[in-house]
C-alpha cells in the first residue's frame, strides 16, 4: 500500500526536469523539497525557478505570488532530507545506474509506504526498481519539457508496479493541473518511441538536402499542423538529450531507432542546441 495524503513531496535532481516539477507542485500549493549532490546545482535549481515564476506572473498565469511560491520550496543536498515527505519523484542523469543507486538509497530513507516516481523519458522502471525490497511502489512519472508549460504527464507502469500506485501517480499528476495517459515499461514508452524516430529522420531530410532546415520544419508545421518542426524541437529539447534517448532506443529496439549522422556530429561539436546557443539555429 502506499499512502493516499499527499502534502509534501520531495525531488532528487534540480536541473531542468527537477525545478520544473519543483516549481509546478510548489505552485499547487504542496511544501516541496528539492535535492542534488551539490549546492550550486541547487542555488541554479532556484534561479531557474525564480525566473519560470517571474515570466508566468507577468503574464497573469500564477494564482499566488512568485515569493509565496519560491518560499514553499526547501533546497538540500541531503538526501535524509526527504524522509518526511509523502512522494518523491527522481529526475537525475539518464543513467541506469545513477538511477539505481537514487532509488537504492530513498528506499532505506523513505517510510515504506511513500510513492517513488522516476521521470525517466527511455529507461525501464522495471529495471530501476529492480535492487529494491519493494519496487511495487517505484512508478514513471515522465513530465514533459518545460514542466510548468507542458500539459502532459507519462504514466509508466512497470512489471511490479501496483494498481494503487499507478492510480496514484495519475491522481498526484492530475492535481497538478496535467492530463495523463498510461504506458506500459516499454523502451521509450509511448513518446519518445515515436518521437525520437521523427526527429531523426527530420535530420536525415535536411541532411541529404530534401529541403532546407526552416523549410523541413515548416512543411511539419504547416502539413501536420504540430507546434515545432523536428529540427526546432531537437533544438529545444537538447542534442545531446535526443542522441542519448535515440541510443538507448537503438540498443533496445534496433536499426530503425539509428541516431542520425548529423544529429550525432552536432554532440560532437558542442552544439547541443537553445541551452547551448547553436544546434541547428542560432540562439540569443
Amino acid at each position: 500500500m502506499v499512502r493516499e495524503q499527499i502534502d509534501r513531496i520531495g525531488v532528487v535532481g534540480a536541473g531542468t526536469m527537477g525545478s520544473g516539477i519543483a516549481q509546478v507542485a510548489a505552485t499547487h500549493g504542496y511544501d516541496v523539497v528539492i535535492r542534488d549532490v551539490e549546492s550550486e546545482f541547487v542555488e541554479s535549481g532556484f534561479e531557474t525557478i525564480t525566473d519560470s515564476l517571474e515570466r508566468l506572473d507577468s503574464r497573469d498565469d500564477l494564482g499566488d505570488e512568485p515569493e509565496t511560491i519560491r518560499n514553499r520550496i526547501e533546497g538540500t543536498t541531503s538526501l535524509e532530507d526527504l524522509e518526511d515527505c509523502d512522494l518523491v519523484i527522481e529526475a537525475v542523469l539518464e543513467d541506469l545506474e545513477i538511477k539505481q543507486d537514487v532509488f537504492g538509497d530513498l528506499e532505506d530513507v523513505c517510510d515504506e509506504d511513500v510513492l517513488l516516481g522516476t521521470n525517466t523519458s527511455t529507461l525501464s522502471i522495471t529495471s530501476i526498481a529492480s535492487d529494491l525490497e519493494r519496487p511495487e511502489r517505484v512508478v514513471g512519472l515522465h513530465f514533459m519539457n518545460p514542466v510548468p508549460i507542458m500539459e502532459g504527464v507519462e504514466i509508466v507502469v512497470g512489471e511490479k508496479s501496483t494498481d494503487g500506485a499507478t492510480a496514484l501517480a495519475h491522481e498526484i499528476a492530475e492535481g497538478l493541473g496535467k492530463t495523463t495517459w498510461e504506458a506500459d515499461d516499454k523502451p521509450g514508452f509511448v513518446t519518445n518511441r515515436i518521437l525520437m524516430p521523427w526527429i531523426n529522420e527530420g535530420i536525415r531530410a535536411y541532411d541529404e538536402g530534401v529541403a532546407t532546415k526552416s523549410d523541413i520544419d515548416a512543411g511539419m508545421e504547416l502539413g501536420t499542423n504540430v507546434p515545432m518542426g523536428p529540427l526546432t524541437l531537437a533544438d529545444y529539447i537538447g542534442l545531446d538529450v535526443c542522441l542519448h534517448a535515440s541510443e538507448t532506443l537503438y540498443e533496445e529496439l534496433g536499426d530503425r531507432y539509428k541516431p542520425a549522422y548529423l544529429l550525432k556530429r552536432k554532440v560532437e561539436a558542442g552544439d547541443l542546441g537553445k541551452k547551448t546557443g547553436t544546434g541547428f539555429y542560432e540562439y540569443e
